[in-house]
């Protein structure tokens, strides 16, 4: 049903608006009469996990839907990469460091192209946090274009980057909603070194690529030379366990120029807007 009524059924606004001024009593004081869906305490029922799957999936796609963004084009990769000259937690990471700036420029040329085309195609997304997440959402900034961060509450209180789109800075408790929308609008997938999260993350998409459960998009490691000092991908294929074609998956690339040059000349690079099926 259209948000817009025209007045045939009451707004459940003006009813949150009116409880707000109701007389002080036992009754009204009773966590009973408050309304459902102002309830803080009920929707965080062990019950209500359903539901709030359903709101985590829904108000993302809504406010995309909202901002107009088609197709996206996704970064996955280590929040603790720091950007060139600063300084790192683990001395060893600032090795990595140049890949925040092919991150960067990666994310400003596909931001140049979604803006050269109406801005509603290409749109980076990232993880919203900082390293490789945040060069990707600051590249579109710099290049003048909108970027979309799907945040998720940890632990260490992760924060978004201050480069994220603001009306696009969502915000997730389950990992497995954050990880569909990374893919439900994904054109392009590219993959910066990282640690678990990162690795979850691209397993997760091959999987389904490879399963059939998502449509094939261009999807790029970062850094040969990183991927294959930690995953001997060769030898998965030796032992059988995977098949040999099942490497052509995915294309390692070291530069930006060089990930647009590949995404160009990916076989199945023309749609534009992609769902994991059953979702419409």
């Amino acid at each position: 049903m259209s948000d817009d009524t025209h007045g045939r059924f009451r707004d459940a606004r003006d009813d949150i608006r009116q409880t707000g001024h109701l007389p002080d009593t036992p009754q009204t004081r009773s966590e009973a009469y408050r309304l459902a869906f102002t309830d803080d305490d009920f929707l965080a029922r062990d019950a209500l996990r359903p539901v709030r799957l359903q709101l985590e999936l829904l108000k993302p796609e809504l406010g995309m839907d909202e901002a107009g963004i088609a197709s996206t084009v996704v970064l996955f990769g280590g929040a603790r990469i720091p950007a060139p000259g600063e300084k790192a937690r683990n001395p060893g990471l600032e090795r990595l460091s140049h890949f925040y700036d092919e991150a960067r420029r990666f994310a400003a040329l596909m931001t140049e192209r979604s803006l050269a085309g109406g801005g509603t195609d290409w749109v980076v997304c990232t993880g919203g946090g900082p390293g490789v997440m945040e060069a990707g959402n600051r590249g579109a900034a710099e290049a003048g274009g909108k970027s979309v961060g799907l945040s998720i509450v940890l632990p260490h209180e992760q924060v978004p980057n201050q480069w994220v789109t603001p009306e696009l800075c969502f915000n997730f408790h389950y990992f497995a909603i954050r990880k569909m929308h990374f893919l439900m609008r994904c054109r392009a997938l590219c993959i910066f070194p990282g640690g678990f999260g990162t690795l979850d993350e691209m397993f997760e998409a091959i999987t389904l690529i490879q399963t059939g459960r998502m449509a094939q998009v261009p999807l790029l490691l970062f850094g040969r030379s990183f991927w294959e000092s930690i995953i001997d991908f060769d030898a998965i294929a030796e032992a059988g366990t995977i098949s040999p074609d099942d490497l052509k998956l995915f294309r390692f690339v070291e530069t930006a120029e060089e990930a647009i040059e590949v995404i160009d000349g990916w076989e199945h690079v023309g749609e534009k807007r992609r769902r994991i099926p059953g979702r419409g």
